[in-house]
């Protein structure tokens, strides 16, 4: 028997019992369905995570304030004590235009009740640089940005987020509108383009003003001065290194540190934010591929089942092919060979299914799903393997029978 006429003996078994082979390869296609899904999801998850730090700026160094130490010895966090201000980021923007770092910019943050006629909104009211726009890579839907004269002379000006402004003004023009923040009147000058959110907050949610009129309007007393994040931005990618060593030199001189691990800061860049995200989503990616695996190996062992059966209705058949002088590789690869197309056809069903979904899933649970065509290719190609591997004892058995025995079976 030549392989073409092996193969459609094969196919011919494989039709004949159309609805057992489907349910055969039901629990091969849902494992292969399930596996381009996950993969797909953690894939889209990651690329996801990757844009929205991305989107916090371009080359970003972030400084953030040391832990505070309570009365009773208890230390908190990174971020409970002031231990940046705006001394610490003007120092560091004596820097810039020098070969690494390119910007600064200093932020400090406040949660208030904004005021627009009848309206309140409470937000983060930001005080900041003109660097600010640069430095976040953040761009204005209307509107202009406060200038370097404006933040010298302390202006009551104000750039809304664009969820701000919406909440406080509706559908109308905000520019040139007045909010009362603080009990004293600012002027909108600029809405801010839509960017999303963070791991931490709303990006569309917030006020930014000038530093100073921040610090002597809306905060005042001994932390005027203080800032709750300074943002460095390096001059490329491959300097994110050498930026980040300047920065942490130089304000370890200005807080007379001599150690590092005595730092009263901490200094995070995207990429280790990015690397953390992407560890943890591989391996949650591993861990849910192998729950999908799992699927696999019920279908291949539900194909031996069937593959057993099979041999089991027709020993009479191997017993007649015997008898005629069908050698025992030929009857072994026949069945090897249906029990390669059960797995194939789970195989190309199951990526059929796990594309589609991959292509509709996303608007419905709003995370993005990349469909990966190596992930497609090895999904299929294991298909193939497991249809074979849990076909070998059922075709070998079936290969061993005497043709007396097989003949006389009922």
């Amino acid at each position: 028997m030549s392989w073409m006429e092996s193969f459609r003996t094969s196919w011919s078994a494989v039709y004949t019992h159309a609805l057992r082979s489907m349910l055969t390869i039901l629990g091969i296609l849902i494992g292969i369905a399930a596996v381009i899904l996950t993969v797909g999801l953690g894939l889209g998850t990651q690329q996801d995570v990757s844009a929205k730090i991305s989107s916090l700026g371009s080359n970003l160094l972030i400084v953030a304030p040391g832990s505070a130490t309570s009365t009773t010895g208890t230390r908190g966090g990174f971020g409970t004590s002031a231990t940046l201000t705006i001394a610490d980021a003007e120092a560091l923007t004596s820097s810039v235009n020098g070969p690494d770092i390119s910007g600064v910019a200093p932020e400090s943050k406040t949660s208030l009740s904004l005021t627009a006629n009848s309206t309140n909104w409470t937000t983060t009211v930001t005080g900041t640089t003109t660097a600010w726009t640069n430095v976040r890579q953040r761009t204005l839907a209307r509107g202009v940005f406060f200038t370097q004269a404006q933040a010298d002379a302390s202006a009551a000006v104000v750039v809304l987020g664009s969820e701000t402004a919406k909440e406080l003004f509706g559908t109308q023009n905000v520019v040139g509108q007045s909010v009362v923040i603080s009990d004293r009147s600012f002027l909108v000058i600029g809405v801010l383009a839509t960017a999303g959110s963070d791991s931490s907050s709303n990006l569309d949610d917030i006020a930014i003003v000038p530093f100073s009129t921040a610090a002597t309007d809306l905060v005042g007393g001994t932390s005027s001065n203080a800032v709750s994040t300074i943002y460095l931005q390096a001059a490329s990618d491959s300097q994110l290194s050498a930026a980040y060593q300047e920065a942490d030199t130089l304000l370890l001189n200005l807080h007379s540190i001599t150690a590092s691990a005595d730092a009263d800061f901490t200094i995070s860049s995207q990429d280790a934010l990015v690397s953390t995200a992407t560890a943890v989503y591989q391996t949650l990616t591993v861990l849910l591929t192998g729950v999908a695996g799992l699927s696999l190996l019920v279908g291949g062992i539900g194909v031996m089942n069937i593959m057993l059966v099979s041999v089991s209705e027709r020993t009479r058949e191997i017993g007649l092919r015997k008898a005629l002088g069908a050698p025992p590789w030929a009857i072994r690869r026949q069945f090897l060979i249906e029990a390669a197309i059960l797995g194939l056809s789970g195989g190309i069903l199951g990526a059929v299914i796990g594309v589609v979904a991959a292509l509709t899933l996303p608007a419905v649970i709003g995370s993005s799903i990349v469909v990966s065509p190596l992930a497609v290719g090895l999904s299929i190609g294991v298909a193939i393997a497991i249809g074979i591997v849990f076909g070998v004892y059922p075709a070998t058995r079936a290969a061993r029978l005497a043709p007396i025995d097989a003949l006389r079976s009922e």
